[in-house]
């Protein structure tokens, strides 16, 4: 009998170890901190994907841009050496996903996600296919905010002639262009050498990124603006995930799902967390009256609508504001 349970455990033993060995590896990158809440995220993700795939898929998290800033990343994803990337450069996907960080287009979060929820959103980020990628969705980059080294900015002529740093986005280059700002694209990892050192006057952040990277220790202005919102895409190999079985893909879009709720949930508590932590660092805050501003980024929609469509401009517009 003694024998027989031995045995028994060695059979199970063994077949754990071939389970093991024979599951899908998935490695999934971002740029953002690894105590980031795109972190968590990510973390939750690799989680539910292995429960509900029974072990069939692991997920390996590579953050803090351990395999190359978001360009890298959207470029390894495309051509297979990344299967899943988050964030926030779609250039190698599809240049129109950017039509959804227009300038003002988004009132608050809540219309945000019932734009990403429903048709339009849906067709936006059904693009992508034919490039090589299958998107999965997007997690909140979040508002973008304006903050300067060396006060706050109240009217459209606080930005004039200031150079701010802005990441390499078309539609924030342009935006910024638009308000009399001079946008500086500087590599994320650089740009608190660049706050320290002069070579720019401010950034347009997020407030989780301006956090999380202490850019709050040169920069102690922060002008509550709301004035474009972003997404941290998230997208997989397309090839790699038609690869992968029917119970393997469901595994995945649920996991999708439910992290994205998990995300959406934590963001309220999470803002006002980390404002309490600028503030305590030395950061003051104002809140922007949009109007002016809104009124001088007319030319970017309309550079836009000629290079995208302005049907496709104009559905989305009308879409965020939940027409």
């Amino acid at each position: 009998m003694k024998s027989r349970l031995n045995y028994l455990s060695v059979t199970i033993a063994a077949l754990l170890l071939s389970t093991a060995a024979h599951a899908e590896t998935l490695r999934l990158a971002h740029e953002s901190s690894s105590n980031s809440l795109i972190q968590e995220a990510s973390l939750l993700f690799a989680k539910t994907v292995a429960e509900k795939s029974g072990g069939d898929i692991e997920v390996q998290v590579f953050p803090d841009g351990q395999l190359g800033d978001e360009a890298a990343i959207a470029d390894g994803v495309g051509n297979g050496s990344i299967d899943i990337g988050l964030g926030g450069v779609v250039d190698p996907i599809d240049p129109k996903l950017n039509v959804i960080t227009l300038p003002f287009l988004f009132k608050d979060l809540d219309a945000v996600h019932a734009f990403l929820d429903g048709p339009v959103g849906k067709e936006v980020f059904s693009t992508g296919a034919d490039n090589g990628f299958h998107m999965l969705g997007a997690l909140d980059s979040g508002f973008r905010q304006f903050a300067l080294t060396k006060g706050p900015v109240n009217t459209p002529a606080d930005l004039k002639g200031v150079k701010i740093r802005v990441p390499g986005n078309p539609v924030l280059l342009a935006t910024m262009n638009a308000l009399g700002a001079l946008p500086q694209s500087i590599p994320f990892g650089e740009v608190y050498t660049a706050l320290q050192s002069g070579v720019v006057d401010g950034t347009e952040p997020e407030m989780r990124d301006f956090a999380d990277q202490k850019w709050y220790e040169t920069t102690k202005y922060m002008s509550l603006s709301n004035y474009v919102w972003t997404p941290n895409y998230w997208f997989m190999n397309n090839d790699r995930y038609e690869g992968l079985s029917d119970k393997d893909k469901a595994a995945v879009d649920e996991a999708v799902v439910e992290t994205t709720a998990w995300y959406r949930g934590k963001l309220a508590d999470t803002y006002t967390e980390v404002q309490k932590t600028l503030e305590g660092n030395g950061v003051t805050f104002n809140t922007v009256d949009q109007a002016p501003f809104r009124d001088m980024v007319g030319p970017v929609y309309a550079q836009f609508g000629k290079e995208w469509g302005d049907d496709l401009v104009a559905k989305v517009r009308s879409a965020a504001a939940g027409n």
